[in-house]
């Protein structure tokens, strides 16, 4: 029986996918606009992209920015992710940086998961797992390829390698360059679901085409979906109230 990944009043793993809002403001001020306008939405997790705050470096100011964020939308789980500029995200910092940014914001308790990526070192990847889980946080392992969707094989393997590592969630995110690429993406999907998961997973194809499997993740088995409310943080996310209207029409009629 898979894991059922409990964040707050949200069981991702459980029922329809989990819809999760990226916010990406470069400054404190952008980012409480930014939770204020969620406030209204229907979504169901929210995951803080810190790579694009400008003082991302300074852990004092990332803790006061996450506690506004805390504060205006405090019945939200919140994702932490700090996104490598080589697996699409804004900015690199050093790995010792990472490190201890994860961890101190683990030990804040002000989130209830942390992203970590899978292509760090392993030790890296079993450190921050383990401290995380040390503070109660979950951990999404996740990979990110913005050039290519891999072979099916190579798909499930780093799906699998991420809950082998202890993560609590693996994602992958890859990219089309045709419409077998998304067929390649789903099935990789289902396979892992069916086969291997022991745990809820993510995953997803990018871009226009590959939209559909920001939507059936009921049917192949991806449990959480990315959508936009101001502004995407990956290509082809779908307006959040769009995401919700489809992922009900799919689930009323399965």
């Amino acid at each position: 029986m898979k894991k059922i990944i409990k964040v707050k009043n949200v069981e991702i793993g459980e029922g329809l996918p989990k819809i999760c809002v990226p916010i990406v403001g470069e400054t404190v001020s952008q980012l409480v606009e930014e939770a204020n306008f969620l406030k209204d939405l229907d979504f169901d997790v929210v995951e803080w992209r810190v790579d694009f705050f400008e003082d991302v470096t300074n852990i004092d100011k990332v803790k006061e920015a996450l506690q506004q964020i805390r504060t205006i939308l405090s019945d939200k789980p919140i994702v932490f992710t700090f996104r490598s500029a080589k697996e699409g995200g804004e900015k690199e910092i050093g790995i010792e940086a990472y490190v201890k940014l994860n961890k101190i914001i683990a030990e804040t308790k002000l989130v209830e998961i942390i992203d970590v990526e899978l292509f760090n070192d392993e030790k890296v990847v079993k450190e921050l797992i383990e401290a995380a889980h040390k503070s109660g946080v979950a951990v999404i392992v996740s990979n990110h390829d913005f050039d290519k969707t891999p072979a099916k094989e190579e798909i499930i393997s780093r799906l699998r390698k991420a809950q082998e590592l202890g993560g609590d969630i693996p994602k992958i995110a890859v990219m089309p360059t045709s419409t077998e690429d998304v067929l390649t993406l789903l099935d990789a999907t289902r396979i892992m679901n069916e086969e291997y998961a022991d745990c809820p997973i993510i995953t997803m194809s990018m871009a226009g085409k590959g939209v559909i499997s920001r939507v059936s993740g009921e049917l192949f088995g991806s449990a959480v979906t990315f959508g936009a409310a101001k502004k995407a943080s990956a290509p082809g996310q779908v307006s959040v109230i769009d995401l919700r209207n489809t992922l009900k029409l799919l689930h009323n009629n399965m």
